[in-house]
């Protein structure tokens, strides 16, 4: 055994020589006070502000969400007793997969223990279904869309990012019967930009493609309903399958598929991602349902975030601190080096009671280390100046260079 255990020893100090070894924070959200939490660190524990959260509108914590899951909760308790297709669909989920059907405006959807399984099991299955077919997949997909594509085994094609001519000179290499799947993102979460989703599926009609957007970045935080950047643009309808998750955006659990009446149920006869997995406990399914019921109706979370996002950057720039201005809700700030990137993070945190956590490799390419940060609508402007304020200590302190704004 001495054998295996220097393997999994020369793994780990691997990652410690390089910089790039992840220790998470040991916190426990406030409920009411988002985004404050309480950090159990080696001094006891202390009150600490959120950057980095990916419950961008804080709805993890509304009053309607903790409401409706204490609710199910009494009626239903705590899980769900197995898969679907053994205990049973409890009707939360078809409520919230009607819901979430309409939010897209679409006929169908299928519900998942997480996006990345969402991403995982149902690009996998279209190569199962669809025969000899091409999955064109964008440069910078995320992690799930990439091991559902390897796990499909199907031929893949890898087009630069939001390149549309390199897209189209891919396509025109492909028989024009053959079957392929376009997947890209709308919203790329580690520099915040946003693809071209409407000229993408004037390209799928041209060739022949379907079209499957991973949309998980997006949902609830733009378009009219909260349906995203294909809710925004007007382009839904253009596109076959849109992909979510339940959260981010929308503060609980979970993902999902949306689609036709038939490329659903395929996913749900076929995917053994969903008729193997326990489904969504019914009190999760429940603080989703109501969470999405209220973006629906309400932009008021997502106006904010919006106008807060925009003033980070403001205030970051002015001090030249290089912030990359991109046209979504994420603000990252290069550092570019994941030593320095782990330091001042801890710094941060130690000196300051902020926490970011350190963007590094394999999440992002190595050598563009950086600080990713997701103002939410209940970061004020005083928290803002306390963070810019930190930071402009820190990057004196350890003598990272400054930019004008990327």
């Amino acid at each position: 055994m001495t054998m295996y255990h220097d393997y999994f020893s020369s793994a780990i100090n691997k990652l410690h020589d390089e910089g790039r070894y992840r220790e998470f924070a040991d916190l426990k959200r406030i409920t009411g006070n988002f985004p404050k939490a309480t950090w159990y660190g080696p001094d006891g524990t202390r009150e600490v502000t959120v950057w980095c959260s990916n419950d961008y509108l804080g709805m993890g914590q509304h009053e309607k969400v903790l409401g409706a899951m204490h609710q199910a909760l009494e009626e239903t308790g705590a899980g769900a007793g197995g898969t679907r297709n053994i205990a049973g669909t409890n009707h939360y989920h078809v409520e919230l997969e009607a819901e979430l059907a309409d939010l897209h405006g679409k006929q169908a959807a299928l519900l998942f223990n997480s996006g990345y399984l969402s991403n995982l099991a149902t690009l996998s299955t279209l190569s199962m279904i669809l025969p000899d077919v091409v999955i064109l997949s964008d440069a910078l997909n995320h992690s799930s869309m990439i091991e559902g594509i390897r796990a499909g085994r199907s031929d893949k094609m890898i087009w630069k990012h939001n390149d549309l001519e390199d897209l189209e000179a891919k396509l025109e290499t492909l028989d024009h019967d053959r079957p392929k799947v376009i997947a890209f993102e709308s919203v790329y979460s580690m520099d915040g930009d946003i693809a071209p989703i409407g000229k993408i599926c004037e390209l799928a009609r041209k060739y022949n493609a379907m079209t499957y957007i991973d949309e998980v970045h997006a949902v609830g935080m733009y378009g009219h309903r909260g349906g995203g950047i294909t809710d925004r643009d007007g382009v839904a309808d253009q596109v076959d399958i849109i992909e979510g998750t339940l959260a981010k955006a929308f503060g609980v659990m979970g993902g999902y598929i949306t689609g036709s009446n038939e490329i659903v149920d395929a996913i749900r006869s076929y995917a053994s991602g969903f008729i193997f997995s326990t489904s969504l406990a019914p009190v999760l399914a429940a603080g989703a349902l109501a969470s999405i019921r209220h973006l629906k109706q309400s932009g008021e979370e997502r106006r904010l975030q919006h106008l807060h996002a925009d003033m980070l950057r403001n205030k970051l720039a002015a001090l030249d601190l290089p912030v990359v201005f991109g046209d979504s809700h994420i603000v990252p700030v290069m550092i570019c080096d994941p030593v320095l990137c782990k330091s001042l993070t801890d710094a941060l945190m130690e000196d300051f009671g902020i926490y970011i956590q350190p963007i590094n490799y394999p999440t992002v390419p190595r050598g563009l280390e950086r600080l990713r940060l997701t103002p939410s609508p209940l970061h004020d402007e005083a928290e803002m100046d306390k963070l810019v304020a930190a930071l402009h200590e820190l990057w004196t302190r350890f003598g990272l260079k400054r930019a004008k704004a990327a």
